[in-house]
């Protein structure tokens, strides 16, 4: 089988919404990767076979396949097609995957893949008003055929945070100090200097907008999101932010045509359903599954990263496995450095290969939960 590989990955900063990116067009958003991965490395532009974006909530700025109007909009080769991937939360995950199986199976070489999200012009609701519902309420009811089969269960994120926080026995308090946590690695991260490798910069912005200090006192001091989920705060959900990220995948016939060195083999690519009403439980059904079918335990995992959509889902998927939290979103985590949707997967994949490198590492595992009950899970070597 032909392997895939991983030769470069890049990020803009998280802007925290309303903040510095929230002027900044979608499609522009997209293209601040795709230009500087393609300018830095030795792949003439119309050689690439393809361009794999994630992003939800195609609408708006976001419509019309933003991963071919980034690209475009780039000043990249016009030959060079590009499709959009909606898995929800992990569609730039996804796009790693379709971007894997194509070069595994031989019939590409040089992928671009990545995803790009504005949440502050296009609000996760955004999709709910143009006849899209995410699942805030219970739109789903209104077909006679999921209501015979789930009845009257919210398909609901929050819903879903607040009944994992009670199944594994998680408290309020015990999510403040993991938000705090995630916040604190975040700052210390970046005062480090361990995003600089991998973030580049864009209208003048050269840092994560999003981690924040703050104490548990005033975490303490916020109202639920919803009197019906009372353990759920803004504190302890992801942060909204805009965000794009991009690699570079190819294949080993890619690598010595183009004299490239591979920074990464993707060892395993999966997907896994679970029960919709739990929603945001499946990345632990999934990394099991995983790991039996790339023939490894947790103990050859050097490092994690599950994406914060809330702290229960990480604490939960903590629990349930064993897994270190001290290998565990080492350099904080998506409520500390936001959660931009589409682009979330290939962001945290680009952490996760920046610290393999730093720490010398070997497996990096990824996974997080997506809407519908759904989990990606993703191995990386580092080489």
């Amino acid at each position: 089988m032909t392997h895939a590989y991983i030769v470069d990955a890049l990020r803009t900063p998280t802007g925290r919404r309303k903040g510095g990116l929230a002027h900044v067009h979608a499609i522009d958003l997209g293209a601040a990767v795709l230009k500087p991965l393609v300018e830095r490395n030795n792949i003439p532009a119309e050689d690439y076979d393809d361009v794999i974006f994630g992003c939800v909530d195609t609408i708006g700025s976001q419509a019309g396949n933003i991963a071919r109007t980034s690209w475009l909009a780039a000043g990249l080769a016009m030959n060079v097609p590009g499709t959009t991937v909606d898995r929800q939360c992990g569609s730039s995950q996804q796009a790693v995957h379709f971007a894997a199986q194509a070069i595994m199976s031989g019939t590409q070489d040089v992928i671009a893949v990545g995803g790009v999200q504005t949440m502050t012009q296009i609000p996760i609701s955004s999709a709910m008003l143009a006849g899209q519902p995410l699942g805030f309420s219970t739109p789903f009811a209104e077909s006679k055929l999921w209501h015979a089969r789930f009845g009257d269960a919210p398909v609901n994120q929050f819903y879903a945070a607040q009944r994992i926080a009670e199944h594994w026995g998680i408290s309020r308090a015990d999510m403040e100090v993991f938000a705090l946590e995630s916040h604190r690695r975040a700052l210390a991260a970046a005062a480090e200097g361990r995003f600089d490798r991998e973030i580049v910069a864009i209208e003048g912005l050269t840092f994560d907008e999003t981690p924040r200090e703050s104490s548990l006192a005033k975490m303490a001091e916020l109202e639920p999101v919803d009197p019906t989920y009372p353990s759920i705060t803004a504190a302890v959900s992801s942060s909204v932010c805009d965000a794009s990220a991009a690699m570079l995948i190819v294949s080993e016939r890619a690598l010595k045509k183009y004299n490239l060195t591979p920074r990464a083999r993707i060892h395993h690519v999966s997907v896994l359903g679970d029960d919709p009403i739990w929603h945001l439980r499946a990345p632990i059904p999934a990394t099991i599954a995983a790991l039996k079918k790339a023939n490894l335990t947790l103990d050859d995992i050097d490092l994690v990263e599950i994406n914060e959509a809330f702290a229960s889902v990480v604490m939960a998927w903590l629990k349930e496995t064993g897994y270190s939290h001290e290998k565990t979103n080492v350099n904080g985590g998506a409520i500390a450095l936001g959660h931009p949707l589409g682009a979330t997967g290939v962001r945290l994949m680009t952490g996760l290969l920046h610290e393999l490198e730093r720490t010398g590492g070997r497996y990096g595992l990824q996974t997080m939960c997506e809407g519908g009950g759904l989990a990606n899970v993703t191995i990386i070597e580092r080489l």
